[in-house]
C-alpha cells in the first residue's frame, strides 16, 4: 500500500505531508506526456460534420506549422490548440492554453488562448456573430502572431486529402517539451 497522508483538513497537515505529496505530484507529473498523447489519440473519434477527425485536423496544423519552419513552441501549439474539446467544447482553447502555458514561453500560450476568438473571423459572420471580434487585440503584440497562426495552420487544416505527419512523428517533441521542469525561466519568458 502507498502511503498517504496523516490529515484529514489540510490546515493539519505537516511538513512530511506536504513533502510526501511533493513527491507523489512530481511522479505524476512525469506521465504528462503520456496522457497529452493518450487525450490527442482521443480527437480521433470525435466531433461529427468535419473531413477530418480533430486528431487529423491537429496533425495537419501542426504539420504545416513544422513546413513552414515554426519553432518546437509552436509547433506543439498546433499540435495540441484543440486538445480541450472532448472536456470543454465552449472554451476548449483556454483549456489547452492551461495545459501548454507551465511549458512554454507566454507568447505561444496566448495564441492557444486567443486562438478560438481568432478563427471566428472564418466562420461566425455565417451565424449572426462579430467575425472582427479579434479586433480587440489589434494593438496587442502578439495579434498578428495568433491572426498567422489561425490563418496559416488552423483554418486550413480541414482537408482530407492533406498527407499529415502521423502522431508517432511528434512524439518526440510532446515528450521533450511536456518533460521540461515547468515554469523553468529557460523557457518561459516574462508576460508582455
Amino acid at each position: 500500500m502507498s502511503q498517504i497522508v496523516s490529515f484529514r483538513r489540510m490546515e493539519d497537515g505537516t511538513r512530511e505531508d506536504y513533502e510526501l505529496l511533493d513527491r507523489s505530484e512530481r511522479e505524476y507529473a512525469r506521465r504528462l506526456p503520456d496522457n497529452i498523447l493518450t487525450a490527442l489519440q482521443k480527437l480521433d473519434h470525435s466531433l461529427d460534420g468535419y473531413p477530418v477527425s480533430r486528431l487529423g485536423h491537429s496533425l495537419q496544423a501542426a504539420t504545416r506549422a513544422l513546413k513552414d519552419g515554426a519553432d518546437d513552441e509552436l509547433v506543439l501549439a498546433a499540435l495540441i490548440h484543440d486538445i480541450g474539446d472532448e472536456l470543454a467544447p465552449y472554451n476548449h482553447a483556454e483549456m489547452a492554453a492551461a495545459i501548454i502555458r507551465p511549458y512554454v514561453r507566454p507568447e505561444v500560450a496566448w495564441i492557444v488562448e486567443q486562438h478560438g476568438l481568432f478563427q471566428n473571423y472564418y466562420y461566425v459572420h455565417h451565424l449572426g456573430g462579430n467575425r472582427n471580434g479579434r479586433d480587440k487585440f489589434r494593438d496587442h503584440p502578439w495579434y498578428q502572431a495568433c491572426k498567422d497562426f489561425c490563418a496559416n495552420w488552423d483554418q486550413c487544416s480541414f482537408d482530407p486529402d492533406y498527407r499529415s505527419e502521423p502522431l508517432s512523428a511528434f512524439e518526440p517533441l510532446v515528450r521533450k517539451i511536456f518533460s521540461r521542469p515547468a515554469h523553468d525561466p529557460r523557457y518561459v519568458k516574462a508576460d508582455c
